[in-house]
């Protein structure tokens, strides 16, 4: 069986991970810029050294309450295709290796064509996380509109 390194990441109280070999760099929160017309997901852009990456907020994807932003507040940047990305999460703060035998397929149950993002839940001692692939995190509509920004 494989080890894998996670981020981990919360959103609320639930905690989130990502394979460690997509993410560029974990950055703490600055304001973003609004872009008008752009998806409610996109919380605006920032200039993520001298490039424009456009901010999911994972909360209005997901369609959970959103929390105040803290001191704990954090962008998440990773690649998608050619484009940098950044999701606004409420803290990452751990990497751990989770092994492959300890992550179970999501329940089929909140599997649809809007949740294909989530890849698996792993579990940590008595800890869960749901991990997510986020070559699924965006529709193609949804990369379409976030190319255009």
């Amino acid at each position: 069986m494989a080890e894998r390194q996670y981020v981990i990441f919360k959103l609320n109280d639930n905690e989130y991970g990502i394979d460690i070999m997509n993410v560029k760099e974990i950055i703490e929160y600055t304001d973003c810029s609004e872009v008008p017309n752009s998806p409610d997901f996109i919380k605006g852009i920032i200039n993520y050294r001298g490039d424009i990456v456009p901010v999911i907020d994972l909360h209005k994807k997901f369609n959970i309450s959103s929390t105040s932003i803290t001191d704990n507040t954090r962008f998440i940047i990773f690649g998608l295709e050619d484009k940098q990305i950044g999701l606004l999460v409420d803290d990452a703060s751990q990497v751990v290796p989770i092994d492959d035998k300890n992550v179970e397929n999501a329940p089929a149950i909140i599997i649809d064509s809007n949740t294909k993002f989530i890849g698996g839940i792993g579990k940590l001692n008595d800890r869960m996380v749901i991990i997510l692939d986020l070559e699924n995190l965006l529709s193609n509509s949804e990369r379409e509109q976030i190319a255009s920004i």
